[in-house]
């Protein structure tokens, strides 16, 4: 891999990575919506800034009713899905949660592209929402609160799904990058429901907690998005997808290292069964229509 794309996607998993403990310490002094909100808030602005730099032009607009339904399903209810459910969940044990996101993206695709999921695939899925049941028995807190927190975080992960299975076109026609600054606008005109009283909770906020949400909003929100699209630039989207089975890692290391966060072997070992389970559920079967033609045949 060259060097310069190895230090795009390490900074990706790594960034991806601290958000998760992140969250964690904004929430010390926000409640789980304002913490989102200001996230999203702090992003937009920088990327408003950006695009007026760039010269980036307005969506077409056709496109703009899409385009606010995904900045819902991908910013909006993922912040606030994860904000809602690291209240009572472990960052790292939500980051391995969070990977569930490709197993909702090939359902979906399975559901409504008419994709394949192959027999290993459907067994991967099952294999995966079983070490997801293993993890919630065992985070050693309330079973209640925490059952509470993984359905949060599922709802996160289903919402950044449909964004995932259904942006392919317009990333075509727009851009990655575009498309991004584009939907995470629109995701943050929907928290802005959720403007009355942020202002209270910034006066009285602790120095730590406003600026880890200062770097939640300017680094995690962006800076991997911009990477990803130079590794899929560089290396093709296998590899940079490969990020998402490794952003865990960093996250339970992070958690550990800056929030002494521990998580139980229980919760260790259906964090393993996920993590397989989501690698097992991209090997697709084989489409609708293909045909028993050799590859070099189909080019002519």
């Amino acid at each position: 891999m060259d060097r310069k794309v190895l230090i795009a996607f390490s900074m990706t998993v790594f960034i991806w990575g601290s958000a998760f403990p992140g969250i964690k310490v904004g929430l010390q002094s926000f409640s789980p919506e304002h913490l989102a909100l200001l996230r999203l808030l702090i992003a937009s602005a920088a990327l408003l800034v950006f695009a007026a730099f760039k010269g980036i032009k307005f969506p077409d607009v056709r496109d703009i009713p899409v385009i606010l339904l995904l900045g819902f399903l991908g910013f909006t209810v993922y912040h606030a899905g994860l904000s809602f459910g690291e209240q009572t969940v472990s960052a790292g044990v939500s980051s391995l949660l969070v990977s569930t996101t490709p197993i909702f993206a090939a359902i979906l695709g399975t559901a409504f592209l008419k994709e394949r999921l192959s027999k290993i695939g459907w067994l991967g899925s099952f294999i995966a929402f079983f070490g997801v049941a293993l993890i919630s028995v065992g985070t050693g807190n309330s079973f209640t609160a925490v059952s509470f927190g993984i359905i949060w975080i599922l709802i996160a992960a289903l919402g950044e799904s449909f964004f995932f299975v259904f942006e392919t076109n317009y990333i075509k026609k727009y851009g990655f990058i575009n498309f991004n600054i584009y939907t995470i606008l629109a995701g943050t005109v929907f928290m802005l429901f959720f403007l009355p009283g942020l202002g209270t909770e910034l006066a009285s906020a602790s120095t730590a907690s406003t600026l880890t949400v200062i770097y939640l909003g300017l680094i995690p929100t962006i800076l991997p998005y911009f990477a990803i699209a130079y590794v899929i630039s560089k290396a093709g989207a296998a590899k940079a997808t490969s990020s998402l089975y490794l952003t865990p890692a960093a996250a339970l290391l992070i958690s550990w290292l800056w929030l002494g966060e521990i998580p139980t072997l229980l919760a260790l070992i259906g964090g393993a069964l996920t993590l397989i389970g989501v690698g097992l559920s991209a090997v697709k079967g084989p489409k609708p229509d293909q045909e028993s033609v050799e590859p070099a045949k189909k080019a002519t």
